[in-house]
Order: structure tokens, then C-alpha cells, then sequence
């Protein structure tokens, strides 16, 4: 069983959730009706966040529950959660100005990629 794994696909799904109803909020905030994308820099700034975490979310997912079969659920799930904590950081420093965006990338990034290279190693030492 991989509850560790399932325990952070959750918590992934809940902070997309949260960036949505961050885009509503801030539709509401500052008069961005639907279906305009900008006219505002606070609601473009908020609106990135979540597509940037849509983006990442298929790199993510796939590679975490690779690791999480391939390598060790705990582990899978522990860089899992640094992931989530990057687009935390993320989240926070975009929201403040784009330029504050890079630390939180970096963490989220660096993490994905080590789920996807472990995976990809994994399997190819199987294949082997």
C-alpha cells in the first residue's frame, strides 16, 4: 500500500484547489470579470500561480507514484512534500511580485525532477 504516496496526491490536489479559489478571490478583488485573463497585475500574478501549478501537475503526479512504486513510498512522499512545500513558497513569493517567484520554482523544480529521475532510473534498471 502506498498511503504516504495517496496522503500527498491529496494534499497536491488541495493546494491546486486552493489556487483556483485564490484566482476567484482575486477575480472578486480587483473587477476582473469573466472571461478576461488580465487587466489587473495582482489577479495576473494569482492566475499564473495556478496555471504554473497545473503545468507542473503532470510532470509531478506521474513521477511521484513511479518513485513511490519503484523506489519507497516513504520516500516518494517525503520529496513529494517538498514539492508541495516549493509551490507553497511559490505561491507567496508570485503573489508579492513576479520576481520573488524563483526560490519557491527552484525547490518545486529541483523536486520533480528528483522523482522523475529516480523513477526513470528505477525502471530501467528493471529493464536490465
Amino acid at each position: 500500500m502506498y498511503h504516504l504516496t495517496a496522503l500527498v496526491t491529496l494534499l497536491a490536489v488541495l493546494f491546486f484547489f486552493f489556487t483556483c479559489m485564490n484566482v476567484s478571490r482575486s477575480r472578486t478583488k480587483t473587477g476582473i470579470k469573466v472571461p478576461a485573463m488580465s487587466g489587473h497585475a495582482d489577479f495576473e500574478r494569482a492566475f499564473r500561480i495556478q496555471m504554473n501549478t497545473l503545468e507542473w501537475m503532470p510532470i509531478f503526479l506521474p513521477s511521484l507514484w513511479l518513485f513511490a512504486i519503484y523506489i519507497s513510498d516513504p520516500i516518494a512522499a517525503g520529496i513529494g512534500a517538498v514539492w508541495i512545500i516549493g509551490r507553497i513558497v511559490y505561491f507567496i513569493g508570485y503573489s508579492q511580485a513576479a520576481a520573488k517567484r524563483g526560490p519557491g520554482f527552484a525547490i518545486q523544480g529541483t523536486a520533480a525532477i528528483a522523482l522523475w529521475a529516480g523513477a526513470l532510473g528505477a525502471v530501467v534498471l528493471r529493464l536490465v
